[in-house]
């Protein structure tokens, strides 16, 4: 397989010169763009918290609501700023690339870390649902827009989405509470002044997620055009993967302490809220809605969608995302890029890649996912015939 990729590896290292080489006016603003955005992330989601609990807010709509919801801040405000000034490309980009992103890389690297544990609610409920909605965003897509009325939808089903999940774990055992008390709950109670000093520091995180987001679409735009790429190759590329940095620190970090079922929580229910509500909200608020290219429409929306759906046979052997596994959505995250890298230069691999991928790479993967899943479902059988006998 090694040769597969050699010609592959030199283009990336000829792009990675080029952009070794860019303007230090662009570096400044992708890095100093993408600091601003994690940092007011983070001061957004802490004073935020805090707020939640000295207005009587229970720890558990805390962590289901302002936490999930700040993981994906940097993207919702990536898409937003974009949509609003007509770069749709990377409005769209951002949210697709970084639902592939979450997938293929993060769960892929958590897993080749330490083999992840899948709870029982992620294959019944929430990845159905971000199956459901990856498909319904292509549906939406088709006619080469997502409308604002489209955006208010998919905005709208988050608010039920939100809500259903309360319901289904206020169910759940009371140990369910405590596991959020003891993760959000401040140590010490807040007194009106700290209230008034976390409502600072909300809104400056706020704030600074704005201008953070600001600078990192102009460099991106810039940047494109630099190297003479389009707005939707680094939208899909470096912006995704710089909004997922959260998600990438929580899922790794969740897979080192052992708090393996958080890593697969966490990346399921952010691409869940980068399509309902950043894409949602952008589509919604931009005057015309967001543009979909005809390339996003024939390649990475599919991608999305296929690799959404990949989820569900690799959740359901045993429970488990397994080193293997893991390896192989990895590989498939290698393997977009370097087609992206491919289809941007214009290079003449480009047809044997493509042909190798579908003819080789992508049929021994289905063939390998079906027979873990066989096999699943024949140990389980047997384990129960035991049991019966």
């Amino acid at each position: 397989m090694a040769f597969f990729f050699v010609p592959c590896l030199c283009m990336i290292v000829r792009l990675l010169l080029r952009v070794f080489f860019m303007t230090l006016e662009i570096a400044v603003l992708l890095v100093a763009g993408l600091a601003i955005l994690t940092f007011g992330a983070d001061l957004l989601v802490r004073g935020s918290v805090k707020l939640a609990y000295f207005f009587g807010i229970s720890p558990l709509v805390t962590g289901l609501t302002i936490v999930a919801f700040g993981t994906s801040a940097p993207e919702l405000a990536v898409s937003l700023n974009s949509a609003l000034e007509g770069n749709a490309d990377i409005a769209m980009g951002n949210v697709v690339g970084s639902n592939i992103c979450n997938i293929l890389l993060i769960l892929g690297l958590s897993a080749v870390l330490l083999p992840l544990v899948v709870k029982q609610q992620l294959i019944r409920v929430d990845v159905p649902i971000m199956i459901g909605i990856s498909l319904l965003l292509y549906w939406f897509a088709m006619d080469g827009v997502v409308s604002r009325t489209e955006g208010l939808t998919l905005f709208g089903i988050v608010i039920v989405y939100v809500a259903f999940l309360i319901w289904l774990e206020k169910r759940e055992l009371p140990e369910v509470e405590k596991e959020y008390e003891a993760e959000y709950k401040p140590q010490e109670p807040i007194t009106q002044r700290g209230a008034l000093l976390n409502g600072i520091v909300a809104v400056t995180g706020l704030t600074l997620l704005i201008v953070g987001a600001d600078w990192m679409v102009d460099g991106a735009v810039q940047l494109a055009r630099s190297l003479g790429v389009s707005e939707l190759i680094i939208g899909l590329t470096i912006v995704a993967l710089g909004t997922s940095l959260p998600e990438v620190a929580t899922s790794v970090v969740a897979a080192l302490k052992g708090e393996r079922d958080i890593a697969v929580g966490n990346v399921v229910g952010s691409n869940i809220f980068n399509i309902l509500s950043v894409l949602g909200l952008s589509a919604a608020i931009a005057p015309a809605g967001v543009a979909v290219s005809p390339t996003a429409l024939a390649f990475d929306l599919p991608v999305m969608a296929a690799v959404a759906i990949l989820c569900l046979p690799i959740f359901f052997t045993g429970s488990v995302i397994s080193r293997p596994e893991g390896a192989i959505l990895l590989f498939y995250y290698i393997a977009y890029l370097t087609f992206l890298i491919l289809d941007a230069t214009r290079s003449h691999a480009l047809s044997w890649y493509r042909e190798g991928m579908m003819l080789i790479v992508i049929p021994a993967t289905v063939l390998y996912v079906f027979f873990e899943v066989f096999r699943h479902i024949r140990a389980a059988r047997t384990s129960t015939t035991r049991k019966a006998s």
